[in-house]
């Protein structure tokens, strides 16, 4: 189980899942006035959109449209700011006092109190719950009694969370952690309405928020229909009528539908396309930068990918990874190669740096084809990169990879791509300890801290360390930089933490990611909020 000691930061990527005609239109219904409907790609979330149990981003862009917390990350900036929080006090980070403001509700009618916060987070922390997202609530005091590493719960609720009043709850927190606050906007962190508690089985079926959106249907495989609340009572009420989520299984049939007319919108624009998409859409392509790595991910659950002295094999085949060609040819320079495992979006100052790897991450054949040797070689003599098969034009990337692993190592079947149908199938295969070897693992920030490209990948037991990689310095600095008062010092301390995982090639960064997108002549307003998705609110249908 996830360790009741584990979590001092909490995130996760959000950091974030074809029956109806091709472009909507009409009536939203539902509330959803006549604006028109949205119609965008999308794939079927890995799990039931409960907040604490979404860890990847196609359920995170529904999470992102029904939901809203206590902070909400700018869509320009990514800065937390206060959305349902009132105030947000503290003298010793370490204990909080929240206020949640009033004239909230869900579309159901529910109030949102202090209380909808309060049971939300007991219910994701709960081991019998069995939330992926657990980890996240680590840091806040009796999680270990609820979520113990081993055994049944002592407790049912966290003795470090409080409630007050209809208004307010305190969280007193394992240590000091002063910015804290800035990890509320994610969507674990959601409030919940009674009606999931009362009939559970209904809203898994239909899930009810307080977003400006609400779910009409779902239809697993074909799509999922989102209409305007009209009740909703923030500031960014959506503009459109709704959007229509249409499941695809292939990019590039999506961006092909784009082209002709029959979808409004694709949010990755495939590998294949970018050498056509400026002559396709004109300014109605977006390229921009995004907080997003690409990594390759290692089963360190494995025997036979655990054996000491292997961070010489992984560090050479790190280097045999010709990464300024992959990203130029393949990705037409929507894709930086990598110097860290971070992202150039935070800034000097914010953690990112153009030297930490180091030569791990630069291309050198004989290097690599030496450091491979003295680490055992490639176990079994083949190494298989998995990946998902239905998105994101990865075989290209992966086969090129390979391609420069196999000519560094003058060996033609030292790496193979190994695809994997679709992207819930690739999900379960990891959480199930299932991959055969290597495989790709893309990160989506949840907010612009360092801490976020870290502790939930790497720290032990964190739930997004899909290698189960673990090393106690790295646990021990990353634990330091969480109790720092000081934002330069607590950096520092983290590339600290940083360079541990780079010394032991916990695992091989790839590239930084642009966000990509393409939309239709339809509509108007389309932007990517600084983790690529969508601002789906915002758009209007012309």
């Amino acid at each position: 189980m996830r360790g009741a000691t584990l979590a001092k930061w909490a995130a996760v990527a959000t950091a974030v899942a074809l029956a109806g005609t091709g472009c909507g239109g009409g009536d939203g219904g539902g509330g959803g006035g006549a604006e028109g409907i949205v119609s965008a790609s999308w794939g079927d979330p890995q799990n039931p959109l409960e907040p604490a149990n979404t860890n990847e981003v196609q359920g995170g862009k529904v999470l992102a449209m029904i939901f809203r917390g206590l902070k909400q990350y700018d869509p320009k900036s990514g800065a937390a700011e206060n959305l349902l929080a009132e105030k947000i006090e503290t003298t010793d980070s370490t204990n909080f006092t929240i206020t949640v403001k009033d004239g909230w509700t869900f579309s159901n009618g529910e109030k949102v109190t202090a209380k909808s916060f309060v049971d939300a987070w007991n219910y994701g922390a709960n081991l019998k719950n069995n939330q992926r997202n657990a980890f996240f609530f680590g840091q806040i005091e009796g999680y270990a009694q609820v979520h113990p590493e081993s055994g049944e719960p002592t407790a049912q609720t966290m003795s470090g969370l409080k409630l007050v009043n209809d208004k307010v709850f305190t969280v007193k927190l394992t240590q000091k952690f002063s910015t804290w606050p800035d990890t509320l906007g994610y969507a674990a962190f959601s409030p919940l309405p009674q009606a999931f508690f009362t009939d559970h089985d209904a809203w898994v079926a239909k899930p009810i928020g307080n977003g400006p959106y609400t779910i009409q249907s779902y239809a697993k495989g074909s799509q999922m229909e989102l209409v305007k609340w009209d009740g909703y009572p923030g500031e960014d009420k959506a503009q459109n009528g709704g959007v229509t989520l249409k499941v695809y299984t292939d990019n590039n049939t999506a961006y092909t539908d784009l082209v002709a007319g029959n979808l409004d919108l694709v949010d990755d624009v495939p590998a294949s396309q970018l050498k056509n998409v400026e002559a396709d859409l004109g300014d109605r392509y977006i390229n921009q930068p995004a907080g997003i790595i690409q990594t390759l991910a290692f089963p360190f659950y494995d025997p036979a990918w655990n054996k000491p002295g292997q961070e010489k094999l992984r560090t050479g085949l790190s280097m045999a990874i010709d990464r300024d060609q992959i990203t130029q040819t393949i990705f037409q320079n929507t894709r930086t190669p990598a110097t860290d495992w971070t992202s150039p979006v935070l800034g000097e100052a914010g953690g990112f740096s153009e030297t930490l790897c180091g030569d791990a991450c630069k291309y050198n054949a004989a290097e690599a084809k030496k450091l491979v040797a003295e680490g055992g070689g490639i176990p079994g003599g083949t190494m298989k990169i998995s990946y998902n098969a239905d998105t994101g034009s990865h075989k290209e990337w992966v086969d090129a990879v390979c391609n420069s692993i196999n000519r560094a190592l003058g060996n033609t079947s030292a790496c193979v791509g190994n695809p994997i149908g679709t992207f819930a199938d690739f999900r379960n295969q990891i959480t199930q300890s299932k991959m055969p070897g290597p495989f790709r693992a893309g990160w989506q920030m949840d907010y612009p801290l360092i801490q976020n490209f870290l502790q939930p990948l790497y720290y032990t037991g964190a739930s997004s360390n899909d290698g189960k990689w673990t090393n106690q310095e790295f646990d021990d600095l990353v634990d330091k930089a969480n109790a720092e008062a000081d934002t330069a010092t607590a950096v520092k301390t983290f590339q600290q933490a940083e360079e541990v995982l780079r010394d032991d090639m916990g695992a091989i960064p790839l590239w930084y990611q642009n966000g990509s997108a393409g939309y239709s002549e339809r509509i108007s307003d389309v932007t990517l909020n600084p983790f690529s998705v969508p601002v789906y609110e915002q758009i209007t249908v012309n």
